[in-house]
């Protein structure tokens, strides 16, 4: 497993705004301190214009180099459109990794789910994951999945990629929640399986086999997953109720697919992201699930 990072990704960030430095220093600890995973580390590469602009236009890219915030979630930061580039290179760096036959997780920040073609909201600067799955059609693959498990619905991901030949996009979230979209499918490819607020763990995760039942029966080549771990049962921004077990499981479930699979981090806002992350990989790389958080 390759683990994608890099600390000047933690050199931004507003008092008490959720998406915090934190959310990464916490995690690269724990799991450079674990014996469980063997890992990888590598600092992300770049990103051209070309890449960005398949996804982006051309003035919402240089909005980037404007003083002013975007929306109230979603702050200008001195250079935010120099770490917004990094985060999506990381995505293109784990994009590589999954074709190389490697496991990578990219553990960057700021996420990118919610930025839309024209417009960068909900903590967002440039849609990464969609981003690297339009790479990967431009560059061979004919197949690709893109797996969304925040609980918050992948609106951006979803105006980006609808209708795009090659490409299907599920969605697993809470409904209603912010952005307040994915309450049913949209185009011709993208898929949004709704969850209730207060939903038990139970049928929270037979809502996600459901969709990756359906991603199954796509028979993509490759895989790009948009990890949200705010749905856990203990994050402050949602009404979740996963567990650490149910990331482990979904991370297994991916592997056993048995193609090519790549994950970019996305929200996450509890004290407890570093254990829900390890759990993932974990699954991902087909170990035991032996956290103790999951009899917390």
């Amino acid at each position: 497993m390759t683990i994608i990072t890099d600390e000047s990704c933690t050199g931004y960030g507003r008092a008490g705004h959720p998406e915090r430095p934190q959310r990464i220093t916490a995690t690269v600890e724990l799991l450079k301190c674990q014996q469980e995973l063997a890992l990888d580390w590598l600092k992300p590469a770049s990103v051209t214009d070309e890449q960005i602009l398949r996804a982006h236009t051309p003035a919402m890219l240089a909005r980037l180099e404007h003083p002013e915030d975007f929306d109230a979630d979603t702050p200008f930061f001195e250079n935010i459109c120099g770490l917004a580039r990094a985060s999506a290179a990381a995505a293109l760096d784990a994009l590589r990794l999954a074709r190389a036959g490697k496991n990578a997780f990219s553990l960057m920040r700021p996420p990118g789910h919610h930025a839309l073609r024209d417009k960068s909201m909900g903590f967002c600067y440039l849609n990464n994951v969609a981003i690297a799955a339009l790479e990967a059609l431009a560059t061979g693959s004919k197949r690709v999945a893109v797996f969304d498990f925040d609980v918050h619905h992948g609106n951006g991901t979803e105006d980006i990629l609808m209708n795009v030949p090659g490409i299907e996009f599920f969605s697993v979230h809470q409904h209603p929640a912010y952005p307040d979209t994915g309450a049913e499918n949209r185009g011709r490819n993208c898929f949004n399986y709704p969850v209730g607020p207060g939903t038990t763990q139970l049928i929270y995760r037979a809502k996600l086999a459901h969709a990756l039942d359906d991603l199954r029966c796509f028979r993509p080549d490759l895989i790009a997953v948009s990890a949200g771990f705010d749905a856990y049962l203990r994050d402050p921004l949602a009404d979740g109720s996963l567990l650490a077990e149910d990331f482990h499981w979904l991370g297994a479930t991916l592997r056993s697919l048995n193609v090519p699979l790549f994950t970019v981090l996305e929200g996450g806002y509890s004290k407890d992201l570093p254990e829900l992350v390890f759990a993932y990989l974990k699954g991902v790389e087909d170990l035991p699930f032996s956290n103790p958080m999951s009899a917390a």
